[in-house]
């Protein structure tokens, strides 16, 4: 028999299709929806198990916080290298990488032994995400036609929605047979999703011409916001005047401003500014960036709310934050098909406004409020940012011609991330105001149970700062999501 009716049956066996089948499209979905379920099922058990790392941990709560900063930091600086990488030489390649370093930076995490050695290994699993990220947008972007790609965002929104859903109750759980568990989840979960990548992604961009690594401004940009997250986090606990805190925003000051003018003088940047001229991305990024400010705090807020000021377990708050990303899972795919024949503009806007109202009306909620009402807010913010993300999402990866896919992937997450990192110092900052040690420090890890509402009330209401601080920004990013040109998909060629 020739070697080559024996190789036959063997391409045959392999899962999936050839890059040029209409039906590719479906299988790289399959992928990014993979990646974007753990990811997002990976932030929702761990940020419902924050009380009990306090508590197992003995860690403070700066820098309990800095679990979650220093992994959304790492993500937020490496993402535009990953892109720049992924699009020198290869989208697969950087896509499956990212799953293996995410699951080896979760089984490490689980053997932390102090609050130090864990904020490092989520520095690691921030690396894997990074790549993970990058590359997700692009190869949807890659493998779907455009008249399309509204709908393939939103069925990525509508998988990280169900990964929202799930985590806090999966949190809840986990953390009930032992914290390690948040992470050790991640493990299978990564290998699955690496051998799936390899078995079914192919390549379909051309490589990159453009060759090198903004090394000066990628360190220029991390100490930048690293510097500038710290001080504000930092602020609200230890007070203003702290000499690590004003150093922390005079070192960002200094270096975000000079970090701008690196990426526009520099051979590779690591945020390609030219991208920027065109009136739609520049737009739909903004817009995500405000996003990003308004949204991510959210969680961090009402994980406190249930488990410190309610007193709920970790399963019960879990429970009770379903409704916001149910509110995504229905509006994301519906916003998306809608925008891919009727434009993003006014979806955009709508979507922020919706927030800014839900934002807006759950300054009303006190210690004792309604579950019922408190679930309908959460709802609403979920519908209004489901509304927003995916016609925002794919009027922003449309606009930029196909070798650029990676770089702009990694511009829209970083924006976001950006927003998210510092929605949370800012958040903290203000609702860590002027309430005293002991009472913080029961809220935070989830022992609030029995305090008076007297005692209660300074966090409530700076938790009410805090969400009309919000919803000004959800308002403004609905003005800006208006200020971009009318967008409708192309027609497929």
């Amino acid at each position: 028999m020739s070697t080559r009716a024996q190789t036959i049956p063997l391409r045959r066996r392999r899962p999936g299709v050839a890059g040029d089948s209409p039906n590719y499209r479906w299988w790289a979905l399959s992928c990014t929806s993979l990646g974007m379920l753990m990811a997002a099922t990976n932030s929702g058990t761990l940020i419902i198990a924050l009380p009990d790392l306090e508590r197992s941990l003995r860690t403070s709560l700066l820098t309990l916080v800095w679990v979650i900063l220093a992994y959304m930091i790492a993500s937020t600086v490496l993402v535009l290298s990953a892109g720049r990488l992924s699009d020198m030489f290869g989208r697969k390649k950087a896509y499956v990488g990212g799953f293996l370093v995410f699951g080896l930076a979760s089984l490490g995490a689980g053997f932390a032994a102090n609050g130090t050695e864990l904020i490092l290994w989520r520095v690691l699993q921030g690396i894997g995400s990074a790549f993970l990220f990058a590359n997700s947008a692009a190869l949807v972007t890659d493998a779907f036609p455009p008249r399309q790609l509204g709908f393939a965002m939103g069925a990525n929104m509508m998988i990280a929605a169900i990964g929202l859903v799930i985590g806090p109750v999966l949190g809840g759980a986990l953390v009930e047979i032992s914290w390690p568990w948040v992470f050790w989840f991640n493990v299978p979960f990564a290998l699955a999703g690496a051998i799936w990548g390899a078995l079914i992604l192919r390549e379909l961009a051309k490589p990159d011409a453009e060759r090198g690594l903004d090394l000066a401004g990628t360190a220029t940009f991390v100490i930048g916001l690293t510097g500038l997250v710290l001080g504000v986090s930092r602020g609200g606990l230890s007070g203003w005047d702290d000499p690590i805190v004003i150093v922390g925003l005079a070192v960002a000051a200094v270096l975000l401003p000079a970090w701008v003018v690196i990426e526009r003088h520099g051979r590779a940047p690591m945020l390609d500014l030219s991208l920027f001229r065109n009136r739609l991305f520049a737009a739909a990024s903004a817009a995500t960036f405000i996003n990003g400010l308004t949204r991510f705090a959210l969680m961090f807020i009402f994980v406190f709310y249930f488990q410190g000021a309610e007193g709920n377990s970790p399963i019960t708050a879990g429970i009770k934050l379903m409704p916001l990303a149910l509110g995504m899972l229905v509006a994301s795919p519906l916003a998306g098909s809608y925008a891919d024949r009727h434009g993003s503009r006014a979806l955009a806007a709508i979507g922020m406004l919706v927030t800014a109202i839900g934002l807006a009306l759950m300054t009303t909620l006190q210690v004792h409020s309604s579950f019922l009402w408190a679930a309908t807010l959460l709802a609403l913010v979920g519908i209004g940012s489901g509304t927003f993300m995916s016609p925002n999402g794919a009027a922003m990866m449309g606009a930029v011609p196909p070798e650029r896919r990676g770089i702009a992937a990694g511009a829209r997450t970083v924006l976001q991330n950006t927003g998210a990192v510092l929605s949370i110092a800012f958040v903290l900052a203000i609702v860590t105001a002027a309430i005293p040690r002991a009472t913080l420090f029961r809220i935070f890890s989830g022992l609030a149970h029995g305090l008076s509402d007297a005692k209660l009330a300074p966090f409530i209401n700076n938790m009410h700062v805090a969400l009309w601080a919000l919803a000004g920004a959800a308002l403004v990013g609905a003005l800006v999501s208006l200020m971009r040109p009318a967008h409708t998909a192309r027609a497929e060629p």
